[in-house]
């Protein structure tokens, strides 16, 4: 077994039921996609653009029963241009598999253009 990190972003509302929803979303998307179980994951680092005040990332993730997991949370630096209601996540676990699925969610898919074409 080897270690492995996946990315993943999802664009959301500045309320605490669009961030929570949204976490619960990405991370739900990469478990399944990823073949990640609780048990496996290392560590979960959470960023956010500094418009998303209203609840934070990793306390959301905590409610949902990954509690005994180490998360950490910190804003996105203010780039010109940058799109407002991004969370990201960097998603460390422990895995057999050879390759990692990332995942962009709710508009958040323009992020990364050169894997999801339109």
């Amino acid at each position: 077994m080897s270690v492995k990190a996946v990315r993943g972003a999802v664009q959301v509302q500045n309320s605490a039921v669009s961030i929570r929803d949204g976490v619960l979303l990405l991370m739900e998307t990469l478990a399944q996609k990823n073949g990640i179980r609780g048990e496996d994951i290392v560590s979960v680092v959470f960023s956010q653009t500094r418009d998303l005040t209203a609840a934070n990332p990793a306390t959301a993730l905590r409610s949902a029963g990954y509690g005994g997991v180490p998360l950490f949370c910190t804003q996105e630096p203010d780039y010109e241009g940058s799109f407002p209601g991004i969370l990201r996540v960097l998603v460390t676990f422990n895995t057999d598999r050879a390759a990692v699925d990332p995942v962009y969610l709710n508009g958040a898919e323009r992020l990364r253009s050169d894997l999801f074409r339109s």
